[in-house]
């Protein structure tokens, strides 16, 4: 089988190294419009979509162009409403649109176009609309024959998986005549035939758990049925006629969208998971090509190939590439023999792409929108129900589409131009010269060791905008120096980082991208169902879920295959059932390397518990003489109560998480193995949280011998950044495209060690404090469930914090949140 690499074959485009290549430490570069009209985002990714670009909804996941008629339907399944939004294909002007409960993919049109079919999603059904000159009506729904018995079954809860009865349609397929509907369910792991006429099951196919199929793609002259295993690996091979699986096809992680071509003889698979298309000869049943979309040679995974399009005369494959925002395209004119012609910059997030019937248009919808608006004026976020306005950054997913000439080669290659100039990974990275962090994986270091500290949900300027050595806001500035005097300490002491941001929205990609540098297609298409109040969608994070896994594995496996030693405290972990008893893991890499008596989020145990036991074990292994060389170490309670009754004031909880991180601290540089220490801390997210520059500006903290003490970085740094630079101090491997593309935080660290330790700070706090009945919010923080990281409605549990701490007749200004784009001069303080 040949292996295509699109970026290696052909463009002449071989590049020196992956790194970023944006302004150096002498001038900060800051997220936002530059100046030649790209959005630069603040992982140094760009957005310079081509062509038309038409506003959609919240998050599309499809697309489908009516066989009949000249109109577009779009598919809707994000945080937000879900919706079909219907388009004129040629102008795309909205025609028409229709509300529906719950969807999450799935979107197909009778051969007719008098009928379209729609997944319901977790209500378990799928909908079939009438449709007529652009408009939909006569709703009709197809449900399971035991869906009454489903819906008696309990919700196992946020983080407890699904029902057990749960399908959830994913991919649909219609027979050449209109009778018959074939139906993907993602989360039941079957595959089911409806009689459309009837509305009622004829036969259904139990498939192996974990399987998740999602895709589907039918050959009917052949009786032949795909179906892209997503969680497996692999596409199923179904014999339509008798309903059975006759046969498995390997792909690699992830197989998503499938698309057969030349008559059924080609079938495609896009393997989410790695960068990557399976080619198939269907007749002779094998593999005959893997097709790689990345942008450069032995790229990591990244690029999340997850939809296919092929040109009039089937001669070039479109590939949407989600996570690096392009179109690859390649020539698939000789089977097995393909070969590269580009890419093409499209807008944030493709999560599907198609070619007009006319074959003159390229159509992708792009899931995030190409930007977003400042939202200082937003709504007053206690008004629930009307997610179009609602300034949380689950609703901000505000879908476009691009709507692209099909290219001539001389526009392909200025295309290509394009995607090369909006990537980071077009140029080494820049690495401060004599500092402590190597230029590269293998180079010797003084650090030896290193903390990661992962806290929960906090921005910049809700700790740090009282500091005038940085860019903040000091209105927005909630737990200043007098409650956080650790933060503050450290940030003085040693480097204040004001120009650091998350890579993630929420806690479910949060963690995901803290650890792995990557949420995978799953926990992106997942995390907004369930935090739009979705019990029913399991949490797809921390290890709940093994297909959320990415392809490059997590911070630990790159510690295992370096043979480097980690260890693990409260984080991919689940705790015991009562405090004090050991806690467990399903993540087998942290099996033996985590400890078991640490508590993982709870926000009844404070952190100063937490701090006793991590100092405890950091006793053991100053007696043993070594300790592990990456420790990845949890402290949440800054997430807080809000103004539950009897819980720690929010103020009480920040300034029990920061004398924590000041005892850690003090404990770690005072023990044998400060000389070859550092200790990074970061927030998993900085979700909905008001700051002037963007709400995904977060607190961070670098802290060693080696740090330029007493200084300001304003480089432009991100999650990603911090975890390129453990890599880079402990001989990691890159994870992802993003670690590997990310700016190193070498500027911040000098070359000769400052041995002095710190003295942690007590608090300046009532530590002690508790809120009362009359509190502000009181009994709204009584509704709301804390007992998992992000459960709660982030916009209201916000209002509750910034009125118990700025008083009930303070107005929370929205968080400025503009797709990480600030214009300049905006940006407070800074050129």
């Amino acid at each position: 089988m040949r292996r295509l690499d699109l970026a290696a074959a052909g463009l002449g485009l071989m590049l020196a190294g992956m790194g970023l290549g944006a302004d150096g430490p002498k001038g900060a570069t800051w997220p936002g419009m530059t100046k030649a009209g790209a959005v630069l985002l603040p992982n140094g990714w760009s957005l310079r979509p081509a062509g038309a670009q038409s506003p959609l909804g919240d998050f599309p996941v499809a697309l489908a162009e009516n066989p009949a008629g000249s109109v577009l339907a779009a598919l809707h399944a994000g945080y937000g409403e879900h919706e079909v939004v219907m388009l004129d294909a040629s102008t795309h002007k909205v025609l028409g649109r229709v509300t529906i409960p719950h969807t999450f993919a799935g979107l197909v049109w009778s051969p007719d176009g008098r009928r379209l079919y729609v997944g319901g999603g977790f209500d378990d059904v799928i909908y079939a609309f009438d449709h007529a000159e652009g408009l939909l009506s006569g709703k009709k729904t197809f449900s399971y024959p035991d869906h009454a018995a489903f819906l008696a079954e309990p919700n196992p809860g946020f983080g407890g998986g699904v029902r057990p009865s749960q399908r959830v349609p994913a991919g649909l397929a219609v027979s050449a005549d209109g009778g018959s509907l074939w139906v993907a369910a993602a989360f039941g792991h079957s595959l089911a035939r409806f009689d459309t006429a009837t509305g009622k099951m004829s036969a259904e196919i139990k498939l192996d758990k974990g399987t998740y199929p999602y895709a589907l793609a039918w050959d009917e002259p052949r009786g032949k049925l795909y179906a892209s295993l997503w969680g497996a690996a692999s596409v199923a091979v179904v014999d339509a006629t008798k309903a059975e699986v006759v046969g498995r096809w390997a792909t690699e992680e992830h197989p998503t969208e499938l698309l057969l071509a030349r008559a059924g003889k080609v079938l495609y698979a896009a393997n989410a998971n790695r960068n990557t298309v399976s080619v198939f000869d269907a007749e002779a049943g094998k593999p005959v090509e893997t097709i790689g979309t990345a942008i450069v040679p032995n790229a990591p995974s990244g690029s999340t190939p997850c939809s296919l399009a092929l040109s009039a005369d089937e001669s070039v494959l479109f590939v949407a590439n989600a996570n690096t925002n392009d179109v690859a395209a390649v020539n698939v004119k000789d089977l097995g023999g393909s070969t590269p012609l580009g890419f093409i910059p499209v807008g944030w997030y493709p999560t599907c792409v198609r070619v007009s019937k006319d074959g003159k248009t390229l159509l992708v919808a792009n899931g995030k929108g190409s930007t977003s608006a400042a939202n200082r004026d937003g709504p007053n976020p206690l008004v629930r129900g009307n997610n179009s306005t609602r300034q949380y950054i689950g609703g901000l997913l505000k879908g476009t589409l691009s709507a692209i000439p099909m290219p001539t080669p001389r526009q392909m290659a200025a295309h290509s131009e394009a995607v090369y100039a909006c990537s980071p990974i077009k140029t080494p990275a820049a690495v401060a010269a004599g500092g402590a962090i190597p230029a590269k994986v293998g180079d010797p270091s003084p650090i030896t060791h290193c903390i990661y500290i992962i806290k929960e949900n906090r921005t910049y300027d809700q700790v740090f905008g009282d500091m005038p050595e940085g860019n903040g806001e000091k209105a927005l500035c909630l737990f200043p120096d007098a409650v956080t005097p650790n933060h503050h300490a450290l940030a003085r002491e040693f480097v204040l980082l004001d120009n650091f941001y998350v890579d993630a929205e929420v806690s479910a990609d949060g963690h995901e991208w803290s650890t792995g540098a990557y949420a995978t297609d799953f926990v992106e298409k997942t995390w907004p169902l369930s935090y739009r109040g979705d019990r029913r969608v399991p949490y797809p994070s921390e290890g709940a879920q093994a297909i959320a896994r990415p392809a490059g594995g997590y911070l630990w496996d790159a510690a295992a295959r370096k043979g480097v030693t980690y260890r693990s405290y409260g984080e991919f972990i689940e705790n015991a059932r009562v405090v004090g008893e050991p806690s467990s893991t399903k993540v087998e890499a942290l099996k033996g390397h985590f400890d078991p008596l640490y508590r993982g989020y709870d926000l009844n145990v404070p952190d100063a518990r937490r701090a006793d036991r991590f100092l405890e074990e950091l006793a053991g292994f100053e007696k043993a003489g070594e300790m592990p060389r990456l420790i990845i170490l949890r402290l949440p309670n800054d997430h807080t109560s809000g103004t539950a009754l009897n819980r720690p004031t929010p103020t009480a909880y920040l300034a029990d998480n920061d004398l924590a991180l000041g005892r850690v601290v003090e404990g770690l540089s005072r023990s044998k193995f400060w000389p070859h220490l550092a200790i990074f801390v970061v927030e998993d997210d900085a979700q909905n949280g008001s700051d002037h520059v963007d709400a995904h500006r977060t607190v961070a903290l670098a802290i060693s011998p080696y740090i330029k003490k007493k200084s300001v970085d304003s480089s432009m740094y991100s999650t990603s950044s911090m975890l390129r630079t453990i890599e880079l101090c402990l001989g990691l491997d890159p994870m992802s495209q993003f670690d590997a593309a990310a700016r190193p935080m070498s500027a911040a660290f000098g070359p000769t060690p400052d041995l002095a330790a710190y003295v942690a700070r007590p608090a300046g706090v009532d530590l002690k404090a508790v809120n009362l009945a009359t509190a502000w919010g009181a009994a709204k923080s009584l509704e709301l469930d804390l007992e998992v990281e992000d459960r709660a409605d982030d916009l209201v549990f916000n209002e509750i914090i910034w009125k118990s701490v700025k008083g009930s007749g303070s107005a929370m200004p929205p968080p400025v949140r503009a797709a990480f784009v600030v214009p300049r001069a905006r940006v407070k303080g800074k050129d």
